[in-house]
């Protein structure tokens, strides 16, 4: 089977840059899956995870935080605003943004802004559940 080319890219640095047997990222419109061959096309993405199946097929999830993708039929570039392996996810600290998430939305201050508050704490969540499940599945093997 011929491999798609994934590189994940933020601002600060490529997140990934391997060969991936499959791709599948949250994209603005939903969910969406990219096989090689697949056809072009460019998509805005949400907060979510992005999964994929590495050249010796092995899952793998990354977080992403909004941005786009670029799909060829060889190629997948995510531009992200943010963007962690699960591996790389300190879960005390995710826990820790949500928290303050959580008091900035709860607290009624007129000078809190609510919309990033909410932006603050989808992204904790996301990172948070993609943390404990790569907890949880260690704990079960």
């Amino acid at each position: 089977m011929a491999d798609i080319y994934l590189e994940i890219v933020t601002p600060e640095r490529v997140v990934v840059g391997e060969q991936a047997q499959t791709v599948t990222a949250p994209g603005s419109e939903g969910e969406f899956g990219v096989l090689p061959g697949h056809t072009p096309f460019l998509t805005s993405l949400q907060v979510g995870s992005l999964r994929y199946k590495d050249a010796s097929g092995a899952e793998r999830c990354v977080f992403v935080s909004k941005g786009f993708a670029e799909v060829l039929p060889d190629r997948v570039t995510v531009l992200a605003q943010s963007g962690e392996r699960r591996s790389d996810i300190d879960i005390e600290r995710a826990r820790q943004a949500m928290k303050r998430a959580q008091e900035r939305l709860e607290s009624g201050a007129p000078d809190v802004d609510f919309e990033r508050a909410k932006a603050a704490l989808l992204r904790a969540q996301h990172r948070l559940s993609l943390a404990e499940s790569r907890a949880a599945a260690r704990m079960s093997s």
